[in-house]
C-alpha cells in the first residue's frame, strides 16, 4: 500500500483577513481494509498457490542437480577427461537453468510480481480511490495510513474511517475487536497532528 494513503492537501478554507479555517484529519487501516475484501482473499490465496507449485518445481530441479552431482562424484575416478568435462558442462548447465528460472518466478518483475499488480494493484486503486472521495466530499486535510510506515503512537478509533471506506465499496464491515487499532482506549503517548493538535487523526472543528 503507500505510506499514507492520502496526504495531498484538500484545504477547506481560504485565508479570511489573518485566520485560517481549521482542518480535518482522519485515519484507515488499510491492511484490515484489504483483509475484509472477498476479492483480496481470493488473489492472495491465487499468489500462494502459484508461489507453492512453483517453489515446488524449483526444489526438483535442485533435486535432479544434486543426484548428478552425487552420481559424479561415485563415478569419477571411472571417468575420461573428455567424459568429466561432459559431466560437469551438464551440472553447470542444469544450475543455470534452474537460477533463470526462479529470477522468471520469483524476480524483480518476474511471474509472481506481474500477478501481484494484475490482482491486487486495482483493488489497492479502489481502495485508493474510496479515500480520495470520503476527504474530497468530507473535506479532510489529510488521511493517514495507520498501516503503512508511518509511526501513530496514539489513534482514536473515532477518527478511523476504515469502515466507512469499506461501505462506500460495497463490503460489510469487519470485526475489529482485540485487533491493533487500541479498541477504545488510549496509548501512553501520543503524537501531535499537523496544526497543533494531539492524536493523529483530529478532527477540529
Amino acid at each position: 500500500m503507500k505510506k499514507i494513503i492520502l496526504a495531498c492537501t484538500f484545504f477547506i478554507g481560504m485565508f479570511a483577513s489573518t485566520t485560517i479555517f481549521a482542518q480535518k484529519y482522519a485515519y484507515i487501516d488499510s491492511k484490515y481494509i484489504l483483509d475484509n475484501i472477498s476479492e483480496y482473499k481470493a488473489a492472495q490465496q491465487q499468489l500462494d498457490q502459484l508461489s507453492i507449485s512453483w517453489q515446488k518445481d524449483i526444489e526438483a530441479k535442485y533435486g535432479v542437480i544434486d543426484k548428478l552431482y552425487k552420481d559424479y562424484q561415485a563415478e569419477q575416478i571411472l571417468l575420461t577427461e573428455e567424459m568429466r568435462r561432459k559431466r560437469e558442462q551438464e551440472i553447470t548447465n542444469k544450475e543455470k537453468e534452474v537460477k533463470e528460472y526462479q529470477k522468471q518466478k520469483f524476480g524483480y518483475e518476474g511471474e509472481l510480481f506481474k500477478k501481484k499488480q494484475e490482482l491486487i494493484k486495482p483493488i489497492q486503486d479502489k481502495i485508493f480511490n474510496a479515500v480520495k472521495k470520503m476527504a474530497t466530499d468530507q473535506s479532510y486535510a489529510v488521511i493517514f495510513d495507520k498501516s503503512g510506515d508511518l509511526v501513530m503512537l496514539y489513534t482514536n478509533p473515532k477518527y478511523d474511517k476504515s469502515d466507512d471506506i469499506l461501505e462506500a465499496m460495497g463490503y460489510k464491515a469487519g470485526n475489529k475487536g482485540g485487533d491493533s487499532k487500541e479498541g477504545g482506549s488510549s496509548s501512553p503517548s501520543s503524537t501531535p497532528a499537523p496544526g497543533g493538535k494531539e492524536g493523529g487523526a483530529e478532527d477540529r472543528k
